[in-house]
């Protein structure tokens, strides 16, 4: 079990003042730490393996004490035992793969590392690569090497700094399922930091929220980010309508309340929670959750239908990004075959249909 509890300071021209203060426990297994830019992941990693010292608290794994602020202990990086694998990976470009993932195993006999790196390299699958440069290697494999690199050293605690960035989806995938199998074999802490809410899905552990230097929520991925509490996890999130309201009134027997939106110009029922009438909150819904109609529906259970107009269309891959003004501006997204089905162009008039469940109350 990794123990963190810690607060740092930055005082920094260049930004405002940041406070990191965090406390949480890291037990064996994926727990990806997921959070907006700048909300102090990275520099959590860098706290645990050594790299910046807190000024106050401590870390520990297991019974052993890494940093200890009132003991002054401050273990060096190296006797951590660690890995850590940034997004710039650093592999050396001189070396071999087979040099490269041999890296730091120059205290074992070569029988033992040869044993080593033929079982890494058979676990991220790049054991015909073994000669190669690595100006020579795809992106894809690139990374295998560096994880290769990082976990023959058998590491005590693995942190992963956003490590799979710029790779399709299917790539991810392929690199994350070794990754899992090497865990299987030698279960410890693994810290994640990732943006990316498909990696999230993948992983599928437990995640950790951070924003402004402090830890937000933890839990199951579903749990926390299908129903953001913050407005900075919102948006990390993926919400893509994070929109002022005024509560208007509770409806207890019916589990939900009404409130407006963007200064009372058309008014949603959302589930019930928190804020009194006439209190100001904000409502995250995502782009993908509303539908769009050409038509006045009718006989729906959804409880959110909102006549608006057209302002905009944007294609953005494999979908069309359409900005609607119902009162409130929305985002919708949609796919290319429904915009020529429904033949949707600027000025249209059309209705958004949002269910209540849709919709989430953040702080």
């Amino acid at each position: 079990m990794l123990s963190v509890q810690i607060r740092k300071q930055f005082r920094s021209n260049a930004r405002q003042p940041f406070l990191l203060d965090i406390t949480a426990t890291f037990a064996p297994g994926f727990t990806v730490l997921f959070g907006p830019s700048g909300a102090g992941k990275s520099t959590l990693l860098d706290c645990i393996a050594g790299l910046q010292q807190p000024d106050s608290g401590e870390i520990r794994l297991g019974e052993e004490s890494f940093f200890d602020a009132a003991g002054a202990l401050s273990l060096p990086p190296q006797r951590r035992e660690l890995a850590y694998v940034f997004q710039s990976l650093a592999l050396f470009p001189h070396l071999s793969v087979e040099q490269n993932i041999r890296y730091g195993l120059d205290k074992l006999t070569l029988s033992e590392q040869t044993e080593r790196s033929n079982g890494i390299a058979r676990t991220f699958r790049i054991g015909n690569l073994l000669t190669r440069r690595p100006t020579e290697l795809s992106g894809g494999e690139k990374q295998r090497v560096a994880l290769a690199r990082s976990l023959i050293t058998r590491p005590r605690v693995l942190l992963l700094d956003e490590p799979l960035t710029g790779l399709d989806s299917a790539l991810r995938r392929s690199i994350l399922e070794d990754l899992r199998a090497w865990y299987a074999a030698n279960r410890i802490p693994i810290l994640y930091v990732t943006h990316n809410r498909e990696e999230v899905d993948a992983i599928g552990e437990r995640v950790v929220t951070l924003a402004n230097g402090r830890v937000q929520e933890s839990g199951a991925p579903g749990a926390i980010l299908d129903a953001p509490r913050s407005i900075e996890l919102a948006h990390a999130a993926g919400f893509e309508n994070v929109l002022p309201a005024i509560v208007v009134e509770h409806r207890s027997t019916d589990g939900v309340m009404r409130v407006s939106l963007d200064h009372a110009a058309c008014e949603i029922e959302i589930p019930l929670g928190d804020g009194e009438p006439g209190s100001e909150v904000r409502v995250a819904i995502r782009a993908g959750d509303i539908l769009i109609s050409t038509q006045a529906p009718h006989f729906l259970s959804a409880r959110n239908i909102l006549p608006g107009i057209v302002e905009s269309l944007e294609t953005r891959g494999t979908m069309v990004a359409i900005r609607v003004k119902a009162g409130a501006i929305f985002q919708v997204h949609v796919t290319p075959g429904a915009v020529r089905a429904l033949d949707l162009s600027p000025g249209l008039l059309v209705w958004l249909v949002i269910k209540t469940h849709s919709c989430h109350l953040v702080r």
